[in-house]
């Protein structure tokens, strides 16, 4: 077995060109020995391999100037760290650099020659190889850029636990550490940059976008949590789509299709240069300038991108970069480069032919070209200040920093190894690692405990997932004025360590949206709202495709796009645009407006014509028509008018709770005072009336403390309702807010069944004196008002019994209006019906208010009474006689006539008495009254 793994080893050695690894590199030799992965090409040629003979290696295409200028960086950090007599002293780091040309397949053949000298060192295999000039292990390796090509290279390297740390993968699944055991990283992980990337869509209030990512290990994870990040905030996404930059030109035309037909005008774009471009060059052919891109960090500020004849497409980008370093002394180290001074960095030759497009002396191009027709020679000594290449743009360093940073992580993780005092290591009894015999997997123990101050005085440390917490630089790509070229502005920046709101932090005055405008492009599915209006959803499409509706009535949006419209306080109501509330006019029945104020004047036309008709009773109070009415009865019925009267003034006002606790009980009280005095007035004539000879019990029975004492009593009830309802549900006041602008004042009678109970307590008896008044309807007419009792009743019942449905189907100050309008219809009924034909023959017709005008009604009463008794024992008579002697005698008849002299009534002495005629003979009746007797009764 272990011969298998030997020859497996040496298998993956010999795959390659050269012993250890491709061809092209640069290398130095030193006690310690770093790998580097770079893209020093953007990729490689797009060849078929047929298998007719041994595969070549694959040539890589399109020299990457700032993939050249990463790999200085790591060579100027690691003779930077040689030269330093405090860090790693005495000890010189070499390195084994490659290019990854973009590509898996490329960085695989790098990474198995770290791999396999690392085994080769550890198995002792110089039985197999002549491995005497063997280069030293590799302990770390730098890189690579992309994510896919380090998710390769991690899967790899993981294997034997040598620590990889990448400058600029930031795919959030290397995050795995179950999966990625050894990978860490100097930048941040995707996932920041997909939540910076909505909060941004989120600021400029854009829903409705294209995301487009490369179809990797690098695209495909980032556009899917920035998918989870848009669905939090409620942002549509119209088209998803993948990208390569090995597509055909047929499919990129279909995505440039979908892209052009699409309403979105913001493009999110998560994918590196070399993808990005076959789909710009593509818009750029079709001329589609009205889009803006949203960057992520692989292509931010990529110079493949970034060109002058790409600016009309991509002018006005928003991107992430990731935050510059400095790193001093780095751009006079970029300018000394030379193909004869860096004859270890066999990159440089290239760089050099790529820079100047010549031709070196020895190049491979020139042998196999064979002509110096299309480039001129080089000599090698050209002055590379005079050309302009984006290997010297030194503005922002930010991957090279990245790089820088990582080969000083390495470098203080072999310091804390070369320092690390035994009984305080992080090896097995606490022991240290031998820093000449060390291996990797003990350098990746150290980096995860890493801790320390970089140049710049920042803090370094790995997380718990092995990554580096960073902020992002918001740039905004615009165009040069000299030489139309790209200038990368700086607008902002993002915080990942700030709180959700504060991360995000843009100036946008300094934005040019497609390089010139300074308004924010549209980019929804729909128009904005205006205020006033809120968004509807739209059958069958997205939630950021709605139409506008305006609020309903008491709601309000007082700005534009609008979700939902805000419900106006209680005390508030919306205008007619639905864009703000104003308050609601408060309206009870006022003592001011129109209305109330005719009912107040018929209030008091009511107390003061009850008044004086009290004046007028008291003043006429021995006259037999106040007399025969019960004068005493009569004041308490009057002033119980008065009270109803006045209660129907507690209605009108703005309620209080006092006010809406003495009204009702108040009206209750006076009508059942008022009802209680007719009832007994009436019954008690009606008794006498009805009695045939009235005797000293009668007199003593309704004596007037009884009829006082049956008053209380009647009115007690009502009280007692009154208290009862108080006490367990007192009214109190409420604001209405069920009518739209206006809020009624109004009280809550607290039990709508003491209510009822009080009113109908008072019906009930408003019934039974209706129902005495109309049986003594035919007594004589100055002993008692019962037609007129009568009517009045009628009048109460139609009333209360209107009051009922309108009461409950009028709203507001209706409602206290309905019952003063039957209170006072109700009062003047009864006081106009049982008074006023009193008052009117007191102070009219004072001859018909004698004792003379008494008798001769009570006289008549008398007769009539009699003479119906009478017929009604003659009639009887007749038609027993009649049956027994077979007599077919006529049925008298049935009038009866009243004669008296003259038809008069006048009983002085010596004057005829009164007569009843029948149809068969007359039949004489006497009467004798003794005048103490009828005053009694009077």
């Amino acid at each position: 077995m272990r011969r298998i793994l030997h020859f497996l080893i040496l298998l993956g050695s010999s795959y390659v060109i050269s012993p250890y690894g491709p061809h092209q590199r640069a290398q130095m030799t030193g006690d310690i020995l770093l790998g580097g992965l770079f893209p020093i090409h953007f990729g490689v040629a797009s060849k078929d391999q047929d298998l007719a003979a041994r595969p070549q290696s694959i040539q890589c295409v399109r020299f990457n100037f700032r993939g050249f200028r990463w790999l200085q960086a790591m060579i100027f950090a690691i003779e930077e760290i040689n030269n330093s007599s405090t860090l790693l002293p005495n000890i010189t780091l070499g390195y084994r650099i490659f290019d990854t040309c973009n590509t898996v397949s490329k960085a695989l053949q790098a990474t198995l020659s770290f791999v396999a000298q690392n085994k080769i060192d550890s198995l002792n295999l110089d039985e197999f190889c002549n491995c005497t000039d063997h280069i030293p292990s590799t302990i770390a390796v730098v890189g690579a850029a992309g994510s896919a090509v380090s998710t390769a290279v991690a899967n790899l390297l993981g294997l034997f636990y040598i620590p990889q740390i990448s400058y600029a993968s930031s795919s959030r699944l290397l995050s795995n550490k179950n999966q990625y055991k050894s990978f860490m990283r100097t930048i941040p992980t995707d996932d920041y940059q997909a939540t910076a990337m909505a909060d941004i869509i989120e600021y400029f209030q854009w829903n409705w976008v294209i995301a487009v990512a490369s179809d990797d290990d690098y695209g495909r994870p980032g556009i899917e949590k920035f998918e989870k990040e848009m669905e939090e905030r409620d942002i549509c996404i119209h088209l998803n789509e993948l990208i390569s930059q090995y597509f055909e030109d047929h499919e990129i035309q279909a995505l440039v299709d979908r892209i052009e037909n699409s309403t979105a005008k913001v493009i999110v774009v998560f994918a590196s240069g070399p993808d990005v471009e076959p789909l710009i060059k593509e818009m750029v052919r079709r001329n589609i300038t009205d889009r803006i891109w949203l960057a992520s960090e692989a292509w931010a500020s990529s110079s493949l991108i970034a060109k002058p004849e790409y600016l009309d497409v991509v002018a006005g980008t928003i991107g992430f970069a990731l935050k510059a370093g400095r790193i001093p002394g780095f751009r006079e180290f970029l300018q000394q480069v030379q193909p004869r001074k860096d004859s270890h960095n066999e990159f440089v030759r290239e760089f050099w032919e790529e820079t100047f497009n010549c031709y070196l002396e020895d190049s491979p191009m020139l042998k196999e070209s064979g002509s110096t027709s299309l480039r001129p020679l080089c000599t090698g000594e050209e002055d590379i200040t005079s050309v302009e290449t984006p290997y010297l743009d030194y503005t922002h360093l930010r991957i090279a920093y990245n790089v820088y940073v990582a080969v000083y992580s390495i470098a203080q993780a072999l310091q804390d190894i070369l320092t690390c005092t035994p009984g305080h290591g992080l090896f097995a009894n606490n022991s240290c690692a031998d820093i000449k015999k060390m291996e990797a997997w003990q350098v990746l123990k150290q980096l995860r405990h890493l801790n320390y101050t970089s140049s710049m005085g920042e803090k370094m440390n790995f997380d718990e997932n092995a990554d580096m917490a960073a902020n992002y630089t918001i740039i905004n790509w615009h165009r040069s004025g000299e030489h139309g070229t790209v200038v990368f502005k700086e607008v902002g920046y993002y915080n990942v360590q700030a709180k959700r709101g504060a991360k995000l932090i843009i100036d946008r005055t300094k934005i040019l949206w497609n390089g010139y405008s300074s308004e924010v492009p549209f980019s929804n599915c729909s128009e904005d709202c205006e205020p006033g209006t809120r968004k509807g959803i739209i059958d069958s499409m997205p939630t950021c495709c709605f139409e506008c509706k305006e609020c309903s009535d008491g709601e309000y949006s007082n700005h534009r796009d609008a979700s939902v419209c805000t419900k106006c306080p209680n005390n508030s109501w919306s205008n007619g645009n639905h864009t703000f509330c104003f308050l609601k006019e408060i309206e009870f029945l006022s003592w001011t407006e129109p209305f109330g104020i005719a009912l107040t004047i018929c209030a008091v036309l009511g107390v003061v014509l009850t008044t004086f008709v009290m004046g007028v009773f008291v003043k006429f109070r021995n006259t037999p028509i106040v007399k025969a009415t019960n004068r005493e009865l009569s004041y308490v019925l009057l002033f119980s008018l008065i009270c109803c009267f006045s209660s129907s003034l507690i209605f009108i006002g703005e309620p209080q709770d006092w006010t809406c606790r003495l009204r009702q009980p108040a009206f209750g009280i006076s009508f059942v005072l008022c009802i209680s005095c007719i009832l007994v007035k009436t019954n008690r004539v009606l008794l006498v009336f009805e009695a045939k000879i009235p005797t000293s019990l009668h007199r003593k029975w309704w004596g007037l403390n009884l009829q006082f004492l049956l008053v209380f009593l009647c009115t007690f009830v009502q009280v007692m309702i009154c208290v009862v309802w108080l006490y367990n549900a007192p009214p109190s006041s409420y604001m209405n807010h069920d009518i739209d602008e206006i809020i009624f004042i109004t009280c809550n009678e607290g039990s709508v069944m003491a209510l009822g109970f009080l009113i109908g307590y008072t019906c009930l008896l408003a019934a039974i004196c209706f129902f005495f008044a109309f049986k003594s309807r035919k007594l004589p007419e100055n002993f008692t008002e019962a037609k007129f009792i009568t009517f009045s009743m009628l009048i109460f019942f139609i009333v209360w019994i209107s009051f009922i449905p309108a009461y409950f189907s009028t709203y507001g100050k209706f409602v206290s209006a309905v019952e003063v309008i039957a209170i006072l219809a109700s009062s003047f009924g009864m006081l106009a019906c049982i008074f006023f034909n009193k008052v009117y023959i007191i102070l009219f017709k004072p001859s018909r208010n004698t004792i003379e005008e008494v008798r001769c009604s009570t006289a008549a009463h008398a007769f009539k009474v009699a003479a119906k008794a009478t017929l009604k024992h003659h009639t009887a008579s007749r038609k027993k006689s009649s049956s027994n002697a077979d007599s077919s005698a006529s049925t008298p008849s049935s009038s009866v006539s009243l004669k008296t002299n003259g038809n008069d009534c006048d009983l002085t002495p010596g004057k005829h008495l009164p007569r009843v005629s029948f149809g068969s003979g007359t039949v004489t009746l006497s009467l004798s009254f003794e005048e103490s007797r009828r005053s009694s009764l009077m």
